[in-house]
């Protein structure tokens, strides 16, 4: 809290918000390529920015950075009914699978361990990184 900020109970100024995450790339018709066309996601742009449209309403914010630096954590995690087949459909699009230290994957690039779900991540040509998940 600032110092000589007061403070209030209660909700203040955020009840009835609707929060939305965004994250940057450096190029923004290449993401609106690789999100709209390759990923299937309906995408629109204003001003400049692009908008990722998905489920439930749910929109994401992609911006320009021109100094953007990859994430370096999942920004993005895509629950799917088989996942095996999302990572054939991205493969065949071009998409490359990531293997990460640490977690033994198929060949194809599936981390497939009991405690958590089947997973594999991937990276958006900004070098964001994105994932294809079967919901435990």
């Amino acid at each position: 809290m600032r110092e000589g900020a007061a403070y209030v109970e209660g909700p203040i100024m955020f009840e009835g918000s609707k929060p939305f995450s965004g994250f940057s790339v450096d190029d923004i018709a290449e993401a609106k390529r690789f999100y709209g066309e390759t990923m299937g996601l309906r995408v629109s742009e204003d001003k400049g920015m692009l908008f990722l449209h998905l489920a439930d309403d749910t929109t994401v914010l992609v911006y320009p950075k021109d100094n953007h630096e990859p994430a370096s954590f999942t920004i993005l995690n895509f629950p799917v009914p088989d996942v095996e087949q999302a990572v054939d459909r991205l493969t065949a699009a071009g998409v490359v699978f990531e293997r990460y230290p640490g977690f033994a994957t198929d060949d194809k690039g599936i981390v497939r361990e009991e405690q958590g779900p089947a997973i594999a991540w991937f990276k958006d040509p900004a070098g964001n990184v994105l994932s294809v998940l079967e919901p435990m």
